[in-house]
């Protein structure tokens, strides 16, 4: 079933406004025009229809095998334990985000770009172990978990820059631990992201996006020249970690209570093109599975949405931030839902 079909359900008691769109989109469904992925024909027929988000370019200069490569996280793969939250014993607020519920803790704003490479499993993980790392300390601790450490060392998280598991992530975090590391060339903590950011757009500092991208970098169990203290000694460990029910509330829940969680879902054509609104598939074909960092909740008009921090840099969708469609599980979004609690 396709993340439309999977959008398509009743909520219980009534239809919601969301799902009375696509039921009159699913009507038409037979008779739409198969697009070319990322051409203003996609764009403009998005935006034409009148859905619940609006669409652009964020790509302007870029290989289409790039934006594919972009989906590296494995869906439906190995699952960790799930922690069930009892949510029906909790008040949850209408609208919820993680930046202004913990202001102090820096890396809940940050946006991070994985360049050419299939990492988003990577990424969506330690932004979200690093922002519970600030959270559980309260505030006391504020570092950025090391994409590169994960990427390049966890063997059994998958293929590197070719793909991985979510789940493997955080279970690698509670055994072997991560050191810290920031954003490409920015010669933060122990391991920096050594994959260099590229241009979206057709003037630019940075070198072109095309699909090819390096191999997977070495795994280095050592810091940068000139960092303090050593690798072992700059390991920052979970102490567990877990799958989260499928189910809305729960996923609220554990949100509320304790901070950021790394979702995935299937990416399809459209999404790309996502700039505003609360974004549900309407055009084109699935590209991959995609991981993120899911911080918060809300309704725009009339649309639930989960607030979520994309790793494809600022200069993509609302300053690297998107929303999608809560509720009925869309793209899968609700299903791979993984998190931890530090030591």
């Amino acid at each position: 079933m396709n993340c439309v079909a999977a959008g398509f359900k009743a909520t219980g008691k009534m239809w919601h406004p969301a799902f009375l769109f696509l039921a009159a989109f699913l009507s038409l469904s037979h008779a739409m025009p198969r697009l070319r992925p990322m051409s203003d024909d996609m764009v403009n027929y998005i935006n034409k229809i009148n859905t619940t988000w609006k669409a652009g370019h964020n790509f302007h200069n870029v290989d289409y095998s790039y934006v594919q490569r972009l989906c590296g996280t494995v869906l439906k793969g190995p699952k960790l334990p799930i922690m069930v939250q009892f949510a029906g014993d909790l008040k949850l607020p209408v609208e919820f985000d993680a930046r202004e519920q913990w202001p102090t803790c820096p890396t809940l704003k940050e946006i991070r770009d994985q360049g050419s490479c299939g990492s988003c499993w990577a990424f969506g993980a330690t932004e979200a172990m690093s922002d519970r790392i600030c959270i559980h300390s309260n505030a006391k601790v504020s570092v950025e978990i090391s994409a590169e450490d994960l990427l390049t060392c966890c063997d059994d998280c998958g293929m590197g820059c070719n793909g991985g598991y979510p789940a493997a992530a955080w279970d690698y975090w509670t055994n072997e631990g991560l050191v810290s590391g920031g954003l490409y060339d920015s010669h933060i903590g122990c391991r920096p992201y050594t994959i260099a950011p590229c241009e979206h757009h057709v003037n630019g500092s940075r070198p072109p996006c095309t699909g090819e991208g390096g191999g997977t970098p070495e795994c280095v169990k050592s810091c940068e020249s000139g960092f303090t203290p050593s690798y072992k000694k700059d390991k920052h460990f979970g102490k567990t970690a877990y799958n989260v029910l499928e189910d809305e509330k729960e996923i609220q829940a554990e949100l509320f209570k304790n901070g950021p969680v790394e979702g995935a879902f299937t990416v399809y054509e459209d999404f790309p093109l996502y700039k505003s609104g609360v974004y549900q598939h309407v055009s084109g074909h699935a590209l991959g599975g995609h991981a993120i960092k899911i911080l918060g909740w809300g309704v725009e008009d009339g649309v639930p949405y989960w607030l979520c921090a994309n790793s494809w840099n600022t200069d993509w969708g609302d300053n690297g931030f998107f929303k999608i469609l809560r509720g009925s599980d869309h793209c899968g979004i609700e299903s791979e839902i993984v998190a931890g609690i530090p030591k």
